[in-house]
């Protein structure tokens, strides 16, 4: 199944978003079998405000094992996360 991912920074989280960056960036690269498309959501100044995935994992289970470890949420960077079924078309 492939799932769109949008996750949204806490208020004032950027600098947390930062520190815990290296961490996500390792967990994505473990995880780059899973991942069709990643990247930040960015506010009107350029700053990260979130992120947004498109992943693929065998069922909602597997990616909230995922989102169970992932760091911006064991370190309550992200403070809502949308996830929607998705179908991609096109890579």
């Amino acid at each position: 199944m492939q799932f769109i991912i949008k996750a949204y920074d806490g208020e004032g989280m950027l600098n947390k978003r930062m520190e815990v960056r290296p961490k996500h960036l390792e967990g994505m690269n473990n995880l780059k079998d899973h991942i069709i498309c990643a990247g930040g959501l960015l506010d009107d100044a350029g700053n990260m405000k979130g992120s947004a995935l498109i992943m693929e994992f065998e069922s909602r289970e597997e990616l909230d094992k995922y989102l169970a470890e992932e760091p911006y949420v064991k370190e309550h960077v992200w403070d809502k996360i949308e996830i929607d079924v998705m179908n991609v078309v096109i890579r």
